[in-house]
């Protein structure tokens, strides 16, 4: 077994040995049989919080309404949640209530998805009710029960169905592609920054351009915030070679192909971090100049090595083109460069007002901005002679 499912199995023994029932559930069993990597595990129980407190010494109450206990074993920490069934849903996200029960079985029944829907005991063993091993097989993606019931619980769902298609490669069964169509426009109920973060990894995944198409297919794509919202901006991502590209490129091609006046409200619809925003924008400045414009070793200077890489990665992938030399070209592009910013000039601020025997203003900025171009293309050498001499020429004449 899985050495992440051994480090916990104690765990379960100890709730066994207290009379109750205890598996793994969740996505470590799922990924566990499709052989991917597992960096946590979800363990189910029959006992109820407080019966959990009293099993173990050390826990955490992160979610005890909910039936969810941090319990702090050996160094390390087990998320345990007692078995619940769920009343109606009210806001298309969350139950009015739980109820902690002692069946197994019922506690799979409200999951989402058949592959998510499998339980495995501390020995290996499955319990699947639902036959999510089977649709792991087969490499579908099915819900527990009616599948506009499921959507109708918990709006996000939808989000999740694609997210999964995007990184593991799986296809939607009929029925639950044709309810999530009908279910999209749920998503209003669903706050942007959860959408955000289905997307993100939506994104990142390695079968993103089949899980965007599926969005255009349901017109799920029609309820997102912006920016990938529109129908002829999706289909321009797919024509591309996309597959080369990273979540953020994506984000910055997207962005591109929208060609708004204002790129920074509509990422702010994504309720996308601040920094990442910025960051993108900056990449947008330097991917529009690049439409017209070569590369000169002061424009990678000025750029940066990682704005130069993703914008050169994502300008030829709109132009169809190969990426895969441009990480190595660029890297030696830079180490080429006699300087790569400006603390790696042989002079400082203090110095240069010396020379010129001004006060300091805006001058001292453009300056310096003089003084690295002349170093970046060789027009001058790194030391504090010659950039004296080269200031003395050009400014105190």
């Amino acid at each position: 077994m899985n050495q992440t499912f051994l480090a916990a199995t104690p765990v379960l023994e100890k709730i066994e040995k207290a009379g109750f029932e205890a598996y793994f559930v969740g996505g470590a069993v799922r990924d566990y049989l499709l052989n991917r990597e597992i960096h946590d595990v979800d363990i189910a129980t029959s006992a109820t919080p407080h019966e959990i407190k009293n099993i173990f010494p050390s826990t955490v109450d992160v979610g005890i309404e909910h039936g969810t206990i941090l319990v702090l074993f050996k160094g390390q920490g087990f998320e345990v949640t007692t078995f619940r069934s769920e009343s109606n849903y009210e806001d298309f996200r969350r139950p009015a209530s739980v109820t902690f029960i002692r069946s197994l079985e019922e506690d799979l029944r409200r999951r989402d998805f058949t592959m998510n829907a499998i339980a495995m005991d501390r020995e290996g063993r499955l319990i699947d009710p639902f036959n999510g091993k089977n649709a792991i097989d087969y490499q579908i993606i099915e819900t527990v029960g009616e599948a506009s019931e499921r959507f109708k619980e918990d709006a996000l769902r939808v989000m999740r169905a694609i997210r999964f298609v995007s990184q593991l490669g799986f296809s939607l069964d009929r029925n639950t592609e044709r309810e999530m169509a009908n279910s999209a426009h749920l998503l209003k109920h669903i706050s942007i920054e959860r959408i955000t973060a289905e997307m993100t990894k939506l994104l990142s995944g390695t079968y993103r351009e089949k899980a965007l198409s599926i969005a255009i297919e349901t017109n799920l794509y029609s309820y997102w915030p912006s920016l990938f919202n529109q129908k002829n901006i999706l289909q321009s991502i797919l024509s591309f070679p996309t597959k080369q590209l990273t979540e953020i490129e994506i984000w910055i091609l997207c962005t591109f192909l929208f060609n708004h006046s204002n790129s920074n409200e509509l990422l702010k619809g994504w309720k996308l971090p601040s920094k990442k925003i910025q960051f993108i924008l900056r990449a947008l400045f330097y991917l529009r100049w690049r439409r017209e414009h070569e590369w000169t070793s002061y424009d990678y200077y000025r750029a940066g090595k990682d704005i130069s890489m993703i914008v050169e990665r994502v300008y030829q992938t709109s132009l169809c083109n190969d990426i895969s030399a441009i990480e190595e070209n660029i890297e030696n592009i830079f180490k080429q460069l006699p300087i790569s910013s400006r603390g790696d000039l042989k002079i400082t601020g203090e110095v240069l007002l010396e020379w010129v025997n001004k006060p300091a203003g805006p001058w001292v900025k453009d300056v310096f901005e003089s003084i690295e171009k002349a170093v970046i293309n060789n027009d001058i050498l790194n030391e504090v002679a010659e950039i004296k001499r080269w200031v003395t020429s050009c400014y105190l004449q």
